[in-house]
């Protein structure tokens, strides 16, 4: 997982409900709103979206890569819904226009089509430097067959999010994050959960990237001591945070995956004519003075310490897909969000084939003696320009990760609990100030405190990376089936009423509900339990391996000697 370009897309949401007695008198999460209501609009939404033309306006689709707002001029006055100060935090405005009108309006920010989607998404996924280790870790075959079975996976549950936007999202009820999703499926508590989990990720993320360019400043100039190269990130990081919104790092961050295709170029050519780098692999990999000959294996190497250091190779895998956690913030900005299945193919088959091609190389190269990340275990200027080019990339994955990860905490912690001002406003604008340090510091300690990068990451993937990807994709998409596919011929929602009808309640809904499409049902349970298994032998394999580097006084980010060695 490499650079989420699309968090660039952060900003002002224009769309805007209609209807005096519908949905703009009620809050963003309102428990009072049936599962049928949000299908029943986003059934007109998905209609609506079929006589929109296949592009948007010249220029729109560049805009909203570059993160500019496109200005809209609502003549009428707007009326905030709700009766006390917490209604009017989540309220949504409500103009007095024609529905077509209306539409145009809440559309307005629509504008990205399936070619832009696809630059998106490999943005955000793309992340081959710790393939070599884990195809190092495992062999040829079973390294293959796990990326080429996570790989589809990974793609049968963006396509998952997809169908799940289609059937719940609709301009009066946007869906903007993962977290919606949950909430309509399944209620409040499971959308606390995503949002808990999701903000671990991302302080988490932005441990791993300071850890990461440590390491390569290190590298680079030896005579800095390392926990003050690590503690130079954290303060630019918490310089750069400042910028409070996304929109103008929206070309920054498209500019890294150009970076990363060139550092992938840059070290296929290296290993390709040069040998290891046997300090730093001695240091990252922790198997004593070992310095050839260079040799590759079919299977599990001799000096993998088996189900521990399998899985770990595995959890690499799991972090190179991972991805899905903004795809709803991807699909929110489609003209025409049916069309993200083509997006999502070419992107997923893209990274795939980048992968394997950048691993399989790597690997057949320089064999055991492969790091992660792979730049990293070059020698000489290759390694400074390597270093160079990851610290740049790596400091615009933080200061992203770092911005979205605030202001997760800051909307459902500070907002919704402690009726905290909003950002846009002079106090919010305060509280960011010092928000900003205080959690680039904590991620810094948190990562810091962990002495081997490779397991750090692993974990990472364990707990939070691999449920947004493998596992809460198809045990939403269970939830959400079964509910629709309860609906009877009679039941529904009506809008000249507001009201739902329902002929019963409770376990027998749900029951009839299963039934139907059983069989999809059932591969959906199995599919999100296994991946529950495997996040748990993930941490488990993940906390034997930091286990093990405490006790062999491994060094941390806390120490003056860099655990790669200089270049």
């Amino acid at each position: 997982m490499a650079q989420p370009a699309a968090l660039a897309l952060d900003g002002g949401d224009p769309r805007l409900n209609n209807g005096p007695s519908g949905p703009t008198a009620k809050r963003l999460h309102d428990t009072s709103v049936t599962f049928e209501e949000y299908v029943y609009y986003a059934k007109l939404e998905r209609e609506y979206e079929k006589s929109l033309p296949e592009s948007a306006p010249a220029g729109t689709s560049l805009r909203t890569i570059l993160g500019r707002k496109q200005a809209i001029d609502h003549t009428a006055s707007p009326v905030v819904a709700g009766s006390d100060k917490n209604d009017e935090k989540h309220a949504v405005q409500q103009p007095v226009v024609a529905d077509e009108e209306w539409h145009q309006a809440s559309r307005a920010l629509k504008t990205a089509t399936w070619g832009a989607l696809f630059y998106l998404i490999t943005t955000d996924v793309l992340g081959p430097y710790s393939v070599p280790w884990a195809l190092s870790q495992m062999g040829y075959g079973p390294g293959v067959v796990l990326y080429t079975i996570f790989g589809i996976l990974a793609g049968y549950s963006g396509w998952q999010i997809w169908q799940m936007f289609l059937r719940l999202d609709s301009a009066q009820y946007p869906m903007k994050a993962f977290g919606d999703i949950a909430f309509r499926v399944y209620g409040r508590y499971s959308r606390y959960l995503i949002n808990v989990l999701q903000s671990i990720q991302l302080v988490m993320n932005v441990g791993v990237i300071i850890i990461q360019n440590g390491q390569g400043l290190y590298q680079i100039n030896s005579k800095i001591c390392y926990v003050l190269c690590c503690i130079i990130w954290m303060l630019a990081g918490m310089v750069l945070g400042q910028i409070r919104t996304l929109q103008r790092f929206g070309w920054v961050a498209n500019l890294a995956v150009w970076i990363n295709i060139i550092v992938m170029i840059l070290t296929m050519v290296y290993v390709a004519h040069n040998p290891p780098n046997y300090t730093a692999s001695e240091a990252s990999n922790s198997r004593g003075e070992d310095f050839g000959p260079i040799k590759t294996y079919g299977g599990s190497p001799p000096y993998s310490e088996g189900f521990r250091t399998g899985i770990s190779g595995l959890m690499q895998a799991v972090y190179s897909y991972g991805g899905s956690m903004i795809f709803c913030e991807f699909i929110s900005e489609m003209r025409k969000p049916s069309d993200f299945w083509k997006a999502l193919i070419a992107a997923e088959s893209f990274i795939f084939c980048a992968y394997l091609f950048f691993g399989l190389f790597v690997y057949s190269f320089h064999g055991e003696f492969v790091i992660n990340p792979a730049y990293q275990g070059l020698t000489g200027h290759m390694l400074t320009a390597g270093n160079v080019m990851g610290l740049i990339t790596g400091l615009i994955a933080a200061a992203l990760y770092g911005n979205i990860g605030v202001k997760v905490i800051y909307s459902n912690i500070f907002v919704e609990l402690f009726n905290a001002p909003a950002l846009d406003q002079k106090m919010g604008k305060i509280f960011w100030v010092f928000l900003i340090p205080i959690y680039w510091a904590t991620a810094f300690v948190l990562a810091a405190a962990i002495p081997n990068f490779s397991n750090l990451s692993g974990f990472v993937a364990a707990l939070c990376i691999l449920q947004f990807t493998y596992t809460f994709p198809p045990l939403l998409k269970l939830g959400c089936d079964i509910q629709y596919h309860a609906i009877m011929a009679d039941e529904g929602f009506d809008p000249a009423t507001g009201v739902t009808k329902r002929n019963d309640q409770g376990m027998k809904r749900w029951i009839r509900g299963a039934k139907k499409m059983w069989y999809v049902n059932l591969w959906n349970l199995i599919y999100g339990c296994g991946a529950l298994v495997t996040a748990a032998l993930g941490m488990y394999a993940s906390i034997l391996g930091l286990k093990a580097a405490f006790a062999s006084g491994h060094t941390t980010a806390f120490s003056c000697a860099g655990p790669l060695g200089a270049g």
